[in-house]
């Protein structure tokens, strides 16, 4: 017996909307704070970006993002940085810093120094080929940075760019209490 209301197998597969993505930004409602939600919408394209970078370095450099973080640090200082100045630009502990040192300089892209203003005190500096290799990776990092917001306009950028460096200075200002 054959029915004429019988939908097709594959007719739900079409129909069905594909559900949206639930950030911690898109859970909150009407009653939440601006601000709140403002800060939620920026950590959550935050993470989106970073562990998308992450997955990348690791697939394509066999690297860790701090691993690269610290280097990007030591590109910008030839002469080395001593490991507490390295922790508090990256904004981690000091044993988080001697680990990451310890890898990096196994691997000989990195090489301990006594620093010369203090010779208690050892300088962190990027070797002839770990100069080599940070070089690719900024190389390659800048695309995918370029790629994966290549759909915000220049426009747009520059004004988020305006903003935020705006937020920043606001919050450089503000003393914040416990």
């Amino acid at each position: 017996m054959k029915t004429m209301d019988k939908e097709p197998d594959n007719m739900h597969e079409k129909s069905v909307p594909e559900q949206p993505v639930l950030d911690l930004a898109s859970r909150l409602t009407q009653d939440h704070h601006q601000s709140l939600k403002l800060w939620l919408r920026m950590l959550s394209c935050t993470v989106k970006i970073e562990n998308e970078v992450r997955t990348r370095l690791r697939a394509t450099f066999g690297i860790t993002l701090p691993r690269f973080d610290l280097m990007a640090q030591l590109e910008r200082f030839p002469d080395g940085l001593r490991m507490g100045e390295l922790s508090k630009r990256m904004m981690v502990t000091g044993g988080n810093i001697t680990g990451i040192t310890d890898q990096l300089e196994q691997e000989k892209l990195v090489a301990r120094v006594v620093d010369p203003k203090d010779r208690r005190s050892y300088s962190v500096k990027l070797t002839p080929a770990g100069r080599r290799a940070f070089d690719e990776m900024a190389r390659v990092h800048e695309g995918w940075i370029a790629e994966l917001l290549h759909d915000v306009t220049a426009d747009d950028k520059t004004r988020l760019i305006d903003l935020l460096s705006h937020m920043k200075q606001q919050l450089n200002n503000t003393s914040l209490k416990d």
